[in-house]
């Protein structure tokens, strides 16, 4: 204590440790100064209250961070909160957050001194940092005071319509705390809950979800019009905050889909049933059987969305979708769990053990899941008991006729383990094995015996107890084991072994005559020192040999119950007067003692050896009640399948409406001011602002294509708006780059005739950029978006801006004609996913005209797509010569923006005739692509001669994911199924930009933005040339020129959405380096780093 006193002094304060020295003797009466262990503590707190009301903020700042210190290492420093909570006024923002973190963590101890501050968090609750605002009410919601509720309720109000994500996200925090509270204001909550369950931001949903399962869980019709945005959500929410969401779909899913499994079940009878019918009979059962067959789509997107989550790095995210695949999927689709669960047999102990005991309830039902992977689940020397038994109890549950022989020359090692509770476990498995598996029951049986002159008793006794079992099931061949055992009972102790073997011989005593009488004997010398258990065996015994031996054994017997009849036990006391009275007739005998040998030498039925796991399926996997195989309070039963699936409409989210709140606003605005000026200017038209161009784009779908429309009102909103503003993005940046011609004549008129459609429909409801912008604005507000898609915005306004700038200096330019289209510009047009988003006239008010004037180009960050500095040669198989049958293809990705689409990642197919026959028609057929992924396909190939190939341009918009798309390649004859799964780092465009607006960007996408980690850099890839070949081979990225020789910068940005990805390479001392990764994709961003990791730490 008095070594962390001085650590405290050295830290800071000079002249305050004097003083609180001074001061010791007066200011604690209450502490024995004959303690000096205590007297240290005081001047210690003393010295800390002298700086906490010094007038410095250095000292409070200083005094604030070793209190937090002493909390962090589990120090009470509770007798500091009224020096702390006068400080909770202070101005100096770093002092205010860390007064917060003290307050949260003391406040309910504390609840006087806390109230007394209640007008400083309810001003503090609108101060402009969402830091403060958000601690505030953490604060606020820890004071368990009940005549605060009021407060507290509108607080949370308040901060639910925050326009911080980090806020709402608390919001939804103290939801809980003050439900706990106060359980009356539950009403009032579940609007708060429905609010905020409409929230676009993934920092708020999985708060949200938690806050509606402590609140109200059966309260399913809230999730109806969320379902779809939560299962696309999910990918990018916090791992903590998915398990959460999962654990709720779960239940959802259960409450509103038809069983998956019944079908699998109905088909496969139907299938064997079907050679013995007429066609018409058949016909008819396959109209009545198909109807159930279609999967929900709405719970294929649950399945689907999930399925990227195993490959998570945390083991609860991945066991929750295991245990969803299990009570969701169909049968033939749960396999895919397997694998996942038996890498986080990796882990640390306690979550091996969780793992395993979900594994072994599912190898009860289904052993082919995890049949291929029955190695892993061999015993190590290392594992504790508890490991060891589950991975026994898996492998028991897996054995079959093919692999028991391996499994018993393992089992016979565990035997001899020095953990003794585990050999015996491994010779119960040995008797279920026997028992399951009829062909090798024998065997079992012959090892088991031989165990028997086993020197450890407990591997003994623990034998003696399964061959009891076994025996049971055959007793008419095996007379031989059971004199053997008989000699057994003069060496062996264990009472439970005991009583086995005297069962045993008393069972089938007719069939060894002469030893049994001859045990009874020794049994009844050494009656008085047995066990309670032994004895009572020994009474059956001398009760079965007196029915049926009785010459010899009838005084034995009768010694036997006498000795009985004194014992000190109740338990023996009563059998030997219930056996006395059945078996030895008398006057008083009832009417039970004619069926006295019915009674004792009744038939008796095998035991059966059932695996502990049995009855734990009744829980949902991976809950604590399925862990303690008992209901643990708060467990929320998995609800039965529904027969007729519930209205799935009640999911459909309208759309339509918010389009028309959209026109309505920005009709508001068009009355507003007139237009001033109207430029026709191709490289204006590319500058036009979101709002106007999704207006025009939403206008035109309607008129031209209304099935496209339709599928992609099945998407969120937020999906949707995410898409308008990333292609502008891309629009804009084609715009400042060199434009060229093509020939193609087809593709430029048609190109223009929609450019002339737009133009006409701007002219009829054309607005200010400006307020455009401002509409934007405003909108974003109320829809409560992230703070990271309002960066992302202002970001693409700058770069609008300076490029508008540039275009005025020379505003004589002409139209282009149709042979001037560029194919930059024909990227933004998507003939797949919207039919019109091809860059349309800007309009410019006098306001924007004179701010673009006012702007100095020095000050917009320029960020513009660059051409690779690498392109990988390295092909992938898509399709074998062997299984294409003749016909191979091979892929790449060209790192080049793909000319079909300005969110898609071009990948160059080369088709290859191996054969010596042409083949026709080469296409791609059905496409099974996740939900969200586009596909431009080729056009198809006529004829393609013997050993002639070619090489064709495919467009896939992966949605920024590493998902397969799965596709089928056909031939005139045949179809083969073939699947692309993209690099990470192929998903990235590579852009350029100055060292300084990387900083400024990079420092934007901090905390839980930014990933990284400290590798072993290997001495060969030290070099700068080297480590920069080594990163843009394994992702494209591009260079960023960096002031400093030991830190490499690199900017790309997502194909898809747009969003910056930076990697930051430090190199330091002793071949270490820190690689940073910043971006507003954190799945991408982890997956980039753990591929990124290893090209740089091997040579």
């Amino acid at each position: 204590m008095s070594a962390s006193g001085l650590g405290y002094n050295e830290q800071g304060g000079e002249a305050a440790p004097e003083q609180g020295q001074e001061a010791t003797p007066t200011t604690a009466p209450s502490v024995p100064a004959a303690f000096g262990l205590f007297s240290s503590d005081t001047k210690k707190n003393e010295d800390l209250k002298q700086m906490l009301e010094s007038n410095k903020d250095s000292a409070k700042l200083d005094a604030m961070k070793r209190i937090v210190g002493m909390i962090a290492k589990g120090k009470n420093a509770s007798e500091l909160f009224p020096a702390v909570v006068k400080n909770v006024a202070s101005k100096n923002i770093e002092i205010k957050k860390l007064v917060y973190v003290y307050l949260m963590r003391y406040a309910e101890e504390q609840q006087d001194l806390a109230l007394l501050s209640i007008s400083t968090f309810q001003r503090a609750l609108k101060d402009p940092n969402q830091l403060i605002r958000a601690s505030a009410l953490r604060v606020l919601s820890s004071i368990r005071v009940p005549i605060i509720v009021p407060i507290m309720m509108l607080a949370i109000k308040e901060a639910s319509a925050d326009l911080s994500p980090y806020v709402r996200k608390n919001a939804a925090h103290a939801i809980q705390k003050l439900y706990s509270l106060d359980p009356e204001q539950k009403e009032m909550l579940i609007e708060v809950i429905e609010k905020l369950l409409k929230d676009k931001s993934t920092l708020v949903a999985g708060s949200v979800v938690m806050a509606f399962e402590e609140v109200c869980p059966d309260r399913i019709d809230l999730i109806h019009k969320n379902y779809r945005k939560l299962c696309n959500l999910l990918v990018d929410v916090e791992e903590w905050g998915q398990i959460v969401i999962i654990h709720m779909l779960t239940r959802y899913a259960r409450t509103q889909f038809v069983s998956p499994w019944k079908e699998d079940g109905v088909l496969d009878e139907d299938n064997e049933k079907d050679f013995y019918e007429s066609d018409e009979e058949q016909k008819k059962k396959d109209q009545k059987v198909k109807k159930p067959y279609a999967m929900d789509p709405d719970h294929r997107l649950l399945i689907r969305n999930t399925k990227p989550l195993l490959q998570s790095r945390n083991a609860a995210v991945v066991m929750a979708v295991a245990q969803l695949y299990w009570h969701l999927a169909p049968k033939s689709e749960a396999g895919i769990v397997s694998k996942s669960l038996v890498r986080l047999l990796r882990s640390n102990r306690e979550v091996q053990y969780i793992v395993l005991q979900n594994i072994a309830t599912m190898s009860i039902q289904r052993k082919g899941m995890f049949e291929p992977y029955l190695k892993s689940f061999y015993v190590r020397s290392t594992d504790p008991t508890m490991i060891k038994t589950s991975k026994l109890e898996i492998l028991t549950n897996l054995a079959n006729e093919a692999n028991i022989s391996t499994l018993l020359r393992e089992f016979q090692t565990y035997v001899k383990s020095q953990d003794k509770q585990f050999a015996a476990a491994t010779i119960q498995a040995i008797g279920r094995c026997a028992t399951n598996i009829s062909e090798v029951t024998d065997t079992c049986l012959n090892g088991l015996v031989c165990l028997l002159s086993n020197r450890d008793e407990i591997v003994v006794a623990e034998s003696v107890v399964v061959i009891k079992k076994l025996l049971q099931t055959q007793p008419a061949h095996h007379g031989e084991i059971i004199k053997h055992m008989a000699k057994l009972l003069d060496t062996i102790t264990v009472p439970v072994a005991r009583a086995s073997i005297l069962w045993l011989i008393g069972e089938y005593c007719e069939r060894v005559p002469k030893i049994a009488p001859d045990v009874l004997r020794k049994m009844a010398k050494s009656f008085t020192n047995e066990d309670d258990l032994v004895k009572l065996q020994i009474l059956n015994l001398g009760a079965k040999l007196y029915l049926t031996n009785s010459k010899q054994t009838k005084l034995l017997t009768q010694y036997i119950l006498n000795l009985g009849k004194y014992d000190q036990s109740y338990d023996i006391r009563d059998r030997t007067r219930f056996i006395r009275q059945l078996i030895v007739p008398n006057e008083k005998s009832g009417a039970l003692s004619k069926y006295a040998k019915k009674i004792f030498l009744a038939q008796k039925p095998a035991p059966l050896l059932e695996s502990p796991f049995k009855d734990r399926d009744r829980f949902q996997l991976g809950t604590l009640s399925h862990t303690l195989n008992t209901k643990a309070t708060g467990y929320l039963e998995l609800s039965n399948w529904p027969e007729v699936a519930p209205d799935p409409s009640v999911r459909n989210v309208e759309v339509i409406e918010l389009g028309k709140e959209w026109s309505v606003a920005l009709g508001k605005a068009k009355k507003e001011k007139p237009i001033e000026k109207f430029y026709s200017d191709s490289e204006e038209e590319s500058a036009s602002t979101t709002d106007t161009e999704s207006e025009s784009t939403s206008e035109s779908e309607k008129e031209k294509n209304g099935k496209e429309e339709g599928s992609s009102m099945d998407n969120s909103e937020s999906s949707s708006s995410e898409e308008l503003s990333d292609s502008e993005s891309e629009s804009k940046e084609g715009t400042a780059k060199k434009k060229f011609k093509t020939t193609e004549e087809s593709d430029s008129d048609e190109t223009e005739k929609k450019t002339k459609l737009i133009s006409k429909k701007r002219k009829s409801s054309g607005s200010s950029d400006s307020e455009s912008i401002s509409t934007e604005e405003s909108s974003s507000d109320s829809e409560s978006e992230s703070d990271s898609e309002s960066d992302a915005e202002y970001r693409k306004r700058k770069n609008a801006v300076a490029s508008k700038r540039k275009e005025m200096v020379v505003p004589e330019k002409k139209a282009p004609t149709k042979q001037d289209v560029s194919l930059l510009d024909l990227d933004d047009f998507n003939p797949v996913s919207t039919p019109v988003a091809f860059p349309t006239p800007a309009i410019l008010s006098p306001s924007l005209v004179a701010d673009l004037e006012g702007l100095s180009l020095s000050r917009s960050s320029v960020i513009d797509v660059s051409s690779p500095v690498f392109v990988p040669m390295k092909t992938h198989e898509l399709l074998h010569r062997m299984s294409g049958k003749g016909l191979a293809a091979h892929y790449h990705f060209s790192r080049q923006p793909c000319i079909y689409g300005d969110q898609m990642v071009s990948v160059q197919v080369t088709l290859m005739n191996t054969t010596d026959q042409k083949l026709e028609n080469i296409h791609i057929g059905e496409r099974k692509l996740p939900a969200g992924m586009k596909m431009h396909v080729f056009n198809p190939i006529e004829f393609l001669e013997p050993e002639e190939s070619i090489t064709v341009s495919v467009g896939i918009d992966f949605c920024d994911s590493t998902q397969t798309a799965s596709f089928q390649l056909c031939t005139k004859e045949d179809h083969f199924n073939v699947n692309i799964q993209p690099p990470v780092g192929e998903l990235l465009l590579p852009v350029t930009m100055s060292e300084k607006d990387f900083k400024t960007e990079q420092g934007m996408l901090t905390g839980m933005n930014e990933t990284s980690a400290t590798i072993t850099v290997a001495p060969q890839n030290s070099t700068r040339l080297v480590l920069l070949e080594k990163v843009v081979k394994a992702a494209n990225l591009g260079v960023v020129p960096s002031g400093q020789d030991n830190i490499h910068r690199f900017a790309a940005k997502t194909v898809h959405s747009g969003s910056l990805m930076l990697v930051t390479v430090e190199l330091k001392e002793g071949s270490t380096a820190q690689l940073i990764i910043n971006t507003e994709k954190p799945v991408i961003g982890s997956i980039l780093l753990r591929e990124l990791k290893p090209v740089l730490s091997q040579g």
